[in-house]
């Protein structure tokens, strides 16, 4: 039977929820275990929210006369979208930017370089909180920011960094983790 209680929205965690750590940390394998010290909180996001965008090309093997006889992926991409807009967050700009490219502190001066250096792979997390006391927690294992798209200062709207993560396969082939709870007693 369809269940009502399962329909829902995807709140951030309250507290926090976009984190990110350095390549080789150890991920997180299910929703409620709290996260390592090298997990470090990115701050707010947009009220755009998260964007998954799982998608690939299919290839579709057609036998003499029309029939359909094989279906096979040839190739797949899996992608996040977040703007994150806690633009003076120093964990926010070592991720859009590499953590080479971001020295000092923002008391005492913060300096950002613009240069072409390759991006930083990075173990990312986005915490949710679904309705009727579910946890959500994605997990991406080998996560790179692809693209940081163009960045508006105006009067009227928050400044942000929208970025695209692309999620690589893991050592198991897997480019991210979905992992529930419910933490209802």
């Amino acid at each position: 039977m369809p269940n009502v209680l399962n329909v829902t929205t995807g709140k951030p965690k309250v507290g926090g929820a976009v984190f990110r750590a350095a390549s080789g940390t150890t991920p997180p394998t299910d929703a409620v275990t709290a996260l390592a010290s090298a997990f470090k909180e990115l701050g707010y996001a947009s009220d755009d929210g998260l964007t998954n965008i799982f998608s690939g090309t299919v290839n579709k093997i057609h036998a003499w006369g029309g029939d359909v006889v094989l279906v096979n992926r040839t190739d797949m991409e899996d992608q996040f979208k977040v703007t994150l807009i806690e633009v003076s967050n120093e964990e926010t700009l070592k991720a859009i930017r590499n953590a080479a490219n971001v020295t000092g502190a923002l008391g005492t001066g913060l300096t950002v370089k613009y240069n072409g250096v390759d991006p930083e792979e990075a173990v990312w997390v986005f915490e949710l909180i679904y309705r009727n006391s579910v946890v959500k927690r994605i997990v991406i294992p080998r996560g790179v920011v692809s693209d940081v798209a163009e960045v508006n200062y105006t009067d009227d709207d928050a400044v942000g960094y929208q970025i695209t993560i692309d999620a690589i396969a893991d050592s198991n082939g897997n480019t991210h983790y979905e992992y529930l709870k419910s933490t209802a007693v």
